[in-house]
């Protein structure tokens, strides 16, 4: 049953805000896109505009605030909110430093003497290059924050590296990170905390090249499946203990606690060893749903407890469920083409650049148009549903990873 409370999302978090309008009245997303209309209001307000944001929750009585935007708590809207008695579920700018800029992020990693690819970070093109010359490879170069261009290259030889980084500094980015590629199975564990207490959520597998079989370009990720039941209990136990608890601890005595989702992402280097990549400030669009749909808690309740401050009173373990749920991100080379059969699959829809043109079809736009996800009691059978919708909705220009319902 509904509650009469309203909510604001900041950050275009399809499946998170639908989430969410199931439990409460009213859901505005700042900004949003267009297909949100039919259970959201968006509410035309960039996600860095902190003041406009404050101003609207504000003269709207918002009763909760969530960012699920990089870009929002780059720009510090928990302080600002905070400041101004708004109840919101994120992290500061300060204490998501390490989510967010992935130098800062390794050198974390470092300090907490968790074990992490080995890395080198620049801030001249000369330096480098330098390195790239004596490096092993394959090698990872990437820019120092996420961004929805192309932010990171997987490099097989000097003369791709080269000319990667190269790209990167022209464009004007102020740091690159160069790592080890770590060979092994990807994964994320995602926790949610209020800066002193964490409970696990669940863990993903992860699919973040653009190709099957691990080929072609890496992404920050173009499918999942959860939960990832190829790790095993000691590792999951020593990620969290190790790497999380360490991190909210370190965090803690800096007198900066983090606050909301934190998610960290891990490749398994062996059945007993494991190395960690980065950390996540929320869930992915490639994943979200997935997650949510193994939650059977009160993500509402949950989210205000940690935003109170009794979190940790109210709260031991999440209840989750059994279920297995598998997503697969879905790309277009092409613009304006009708994509068909939407309305006959059984998948849970998250959009992303998609929209509707004025016959009411739904048509593609160049990129990440949506994702597809399949929840089933076996992973299987999520696979095989998955399998049937992909099939079905199949238009000019689409592309996805087949193997990731194999």
């Amino acid at each position: 049953m509904k509650n009469g409370k309203k909510i604001l999302v900041v950050g275009n978090s399809f499946a998170l805000a639908k989430k969410m309008a199931s439990l409460v009245e009213k859901v505005y997303v700042a900004p949003g896109i267009e297909l949100m209309s039919e259970f959201a209001e968006c509410i035309d307000i960039r996600e860095d505009d902190v003041t406009g944001l404050l101003k609207f929750a504000l003269e709207n009585n918002i009763d909760l605030t969530i960012a699920t935007s990089e870009k929002a708590i780059r720009s510090d809207i928990a302080s600002v909110f905070q400041a101004n008695d708004k109840l919101i579920f994120a992290p500061t700018a300060q204490s998501a430093s390490f989510a967010i800029n992935k130098s800062y992020g390794k050198r974390f990693l470092y300090k907490l003497h968790a074990p992490t690819p080995r890395f080198g970070i620049f801030e001249k093109l000369p330096l480098a290059l330098d390195y790239l010359k004596n490096a092993d490879y394959p090698l990872v170069v990437r820019c120092d924050m996420d961004d929805d261009s192309h932010d990171r290259l997987c490099c097989t030889n000097f003369s791709h590296a080269k000319v990667f980084t190269e790209e990167l500094f022209s464009r004007g980015e102020d740091k690159v990170v160069i790592e080890e590629y770590a060979f092994g199975h990807e994964f994320t564990l995602y926790v949610v905390t209020d800066g002193y207490q964490a409970i696990p959520i669940t863990t993903v597998a992860n699919f973040k090249f653009t190709e099957d079989g691990d080929g072609g370009l890496i992404t920050s990720g173009v499918g999942a499946y959860v939960p990832d039941y190829k790790i095993p209990d000691d590792i999951l136990r020593d990620v969290f203990n190790n790497v999380i608890v360490s991190a909210l601890t370190s965090l803690q005595k800096k007198d900066i606690p983090y606050l909301g989702i934190l998610g960290v992402d891990v490749v398994l280097t062996s059945p007993d060893t494991y190395t960690v990549l980065e950390f996540k400030p929320f869930f992915k669009d490639f994943d979200a749903q997935a997650v949510l749909n193994v939650i059977d808690e009160n993500l509402l309740e949950v989210f205000e407890a940690c935003a109170n401050g009794f979190f940790a009173d109210e709260y031991d373990d999440l209840i989750t469920n059994d279920n297995c749920s598998v997503s697969c991100l879905v790309k277009s080379r092409l613009a304006d083409k009708v994509i068909p059969n939407l309305e006959l699959i059984d998948s849970e829809i998250s959009f992303i650049k998609s929209k509707r043109n004025k016959y009411f079809e739904y048509i593609s736009d160049v990129g990440n148009n949506l994702v597809l996800t399949s929840c089933s009691k076996t992973l299987s059978r999520a696979k095989a549903n998955l399998s049937e919708d992909l099939n079905l909705i199949s238009f000019d220009g689409m592309r996805y990873r087949k193997d990731i319902c194999n």
